[in-house]
């Protein structure tokens, strides 16, 4: 892994796991129902758990974006099989942070390169889960994930090929899971928009390009 720290040290990394919480809000009067029943809502909360261990640079580079306040104010776009944040928010900027997946039974990720699920290759964070976290594809190349753009992933196994797994498995990189409000995720519009984004365990574990 030293080689992989000294390639990429430009980049923030994150050393284990990491809890984000967002605060969807409704923008055109409606509201979300709760699961559990109560009081329908114009504002509901989603959190989401990040795994710095098999994506750290996917990882890292998200919490520091979430510390910044860059998803503060997102407009969210929904399509049948995901919630993408708004793709404005990284034009210009470039790509910096490369695929990154880890495959299943290695102990480093491999970057910029997809994995062949036809040929038995599975990741670790496997995305044919439903509330999946991943990086959209930078427009630039596939070789990159997006500085910016992510999207919770809406698995449908009716949907699904090769053995009940996504067409998409082992082509982004997978850095979390939504772990509380998935019932929120198939409620959201296009153009609701993320309230706020709030990093609320691992601030400790992520590691700044000047502290390498």
């Amino acid at each position: 892994m030293l080689c992989v720290s000294i390639i990429f040290s430009f980049i923030c990394r994150l050393t284990g796991r990491g809890t984000v919480e967002f605060t969807i809000e409704k923008v055109d009067g409606s509201t979300f129902s709760p699961e559990a029943g109560g009081e329908p809502k114009k504002n509901a909360k989603i959190q989401v758990v990040l795994d710095g261990f098999s994506a750290p640079l996917t990882a890292g580079n998200f919490v520091k974006l979430v510390v910044d306040g860059a998803y503060n104010g997102a407009k969210l776009s929904f399509t049948d099989q995901a919630v993408l944040t708004d793709n404005g928010l990284d034009k210009n900027s470039g790509y910096s942070v490369p695929l990154e997946i880890m495959p299943s039974g290695q102990f480093e990720p491999l970057y910029r390169t997809t994995l062949s699920v036809q040929d038995g290759e599975l990741p670790v964070l496997p995305l044919s889960v439903y509330g999946a976290v991943a990086m959209a594809h930078s427009e630039v190349s596939e070789d990159f994930s997006a500085p910016y753009q992510f999207f919770f992933y809406l698995y449908d196994k009716r949907n699904a090929g090769l053995g009940g797994l996504s067409f998409d498995e082992g082509q982004f990189s997978v850095f979390g899971y939504t772990t509380a409000g998935r019932e929120i995720l198939s409620q959201i519009k296009s153009g609701d928009i993320i309230q706020s984004a709030e990093l609320v365990e691992g601030q400790d574990r992520l590691i700044l390009p000047n502290e390498n």
